[in-house]
């Protein structure tokens, strides 16, 4: 497919830039007053919910996840606001049901997202289908995800095959996410310059600076042609987060393929969230510079450091370099799955589990057991044989995917408002839907709601 000029931008600063910076720790209070400067710039689109937006707004923040996302449609006229879900998983952390799925999109839709963004962990295709062509049926924009990953089990192969099952599933794009940075600058040429000729939907990515390399990359990417990348504005850029709006706007400044923003608005975006950056920066990570960490064991920062507060909270924070080489060792042992949420959660926590253990799997997390299962979808490479005989001699009770998942969450709900003398939410399908999402966090927030 051929290329425009221009090079489209999705700003991320609103979800993943504080995500990956500031823990998702930003109220929706501080961030309404630099929408109508960001709704200016001319961005392709902003990226403003989903991934961890929802979990944060009702465990930390005391906030309808729902009412952010109208919030920012109501105060943004010109830009389409964009969400990361995790196919089946949502924004949660295990599989629900196609009713659920359903139900969420359009909910999703109705409240202002009209690009969506879903990837799955193991890039199980049939994890993903689904909710592209629900996507596509509710006339949004439907963009399928790689999950990038680097392995004795992934190549250029792995990418075309899965890209084109996206394609042909009826999305309107594609994105290479590179979670971890891993992505090098001539191995994105080489993938973009493969996928637009592969391909006839448009190529977009977004790739984390941990490592060093996201600026190289993107770099790399638009030379090979891409359409759209990611980037997150300078203030709140870099380390853990992503290379700078305004620093790639600069690289391409008069060349052939550019990127046109309005560079007055990018200033005050900018201003503003200096000082976010400085009123948040208890969240912020400990990562200065660079994390090489990345590029020899695959462990993303943002891993590191919960594993850090656990290990801290059981006095045990000396054994933090022994889960580090750990975590690589379950990887394998896993059959590879790309250290993104849910799969690193459940790795990083398995790795623990051994470092704490007197002999490796000595404990296998219940999480554990239904990826090594393939309750999670299909693995990637093999699984260690002993590991996946011990796995299957504990057994475990199948993941609810059943159809009536809706109907058995919403009586529960209505069952616990009564026992609680709430009034009855359960028909609320936004508060439904954040009971199936969180039902062990969700409910202590609605008893701190005035309902």
């Amino acid at each position: 497919m051929e290329s425009s000029k221009k090079v489209g931008v999705t700003e991320v600063v609103l979800r993943d830039g504080i995500q990956s910076l500031l823990a998702t720790r930003v109220p929706l209070r501080d961030l309404v007053s630099i929408l109508p400067a960001l709704d200016r710039v001319g961005y392709w689109s902003l990226e403003t919910w989903g991934g961890a937006t929802y979990d944060a707004c009702i465990r930390y923040l005391n906030e309808d996840p729902w009412e952010r996302l109208r919030t920012f449609q109501s105060l943004l006229t010109k830009t389409p606001q964009q969400m990361l879900i995790r196919g089946q998983n949502l924004v949660g952390y295990k599989h629900y049901s196609n009713a659920v799925v359903t139900k969420f999109l359009e909910r999703s839709a109705e409240n202002g997202i009209e690009i969506f963004r879903t990837f799955d962990a193991l890039n199980d295709f049939n994890n993903i289908e689904f909710s592209i062509k629900e996507v596509k049926r509710i006339g949004k924009h439907a963009q399928g995800t790689i999950a990038y990953t680097t392995s004795p089990v992934h190549d250029l192969n792995t990418w075309l095959d899965l890209a084109r099952k996206i394609e042909d599933a009826g999305a309107d794009s594609l994105a290479i996410k590179d979670m971890a940075g891993l992505l090098r600058p001539f191995d994105a040429f080489n993938l973009v310059k493969e996928l637009k000729e592969s391909l006839s939907i448009p190529i977009h990515m977004q790739t984390h600076a941990t490592t060093g390399m996201s600026t190289a990359t993107n770099m790399k990417a638009i030379e090979a042609g891409i359409d759209n990348i990611d980037t997150s504005i300078s203030s709140l850029s870099m380390t853990y987060g992503h290379s700078a709006t305004e620093t790639m706007l600069a690289i391409f400044e008069g060349q052939d393929r550019h990127i046109d923003l309005d560079l007055d608005a990018l200033d005050e975006v900018s201003i503003f969230f200096k000082d976010i950056r400085e009123k948040y920066s208890e969240f912020e990570g400990g990562l200065k510079g660079v994390d090489s960490t990345m590029l020899v064991k695959q462990v993303p920062g943002g891993m590191l450091s919960n594993l850090e507060s656990q290990l801290k909270a059981n006095k045990q924070e000396d054994k933090i370099d022994l889960v580090k080489d750990e975590i690589p060792k379950v990887r394998k042992d896993f059959g590879y799955p790309p250290l993104v949420t849910p799969a690193s959660q459940i790795i990083g926590a398995q790795a623990l589990l051994n470092v704490m253990s007197s002999r490796r799997y000595e404990n296998l997390s219940n999480e554990s057991l239904n990826l090594i299962l393939g309750r999670y979808g299909q693995l990637p490479g093999e699984i260690d044989s002993a590991l996946l005989a011990q796995a299957e001699s504990i057994g475990i009770e199948e993941m609810n995917l059943d159809e009536s998942e809706l109907d058995k969450m919403e009586n529960e709900l209505k069952a616990l408002c009564k026992d609680n003398n709430l009034p009855d939410i359960s028909k609320n399908l936004e508060m439904l839907l954040t009971y199936i999402m969180f039902p062990n966090i969700a409910f202590a927030f609605f008893k701190g709601l005035d309902i």
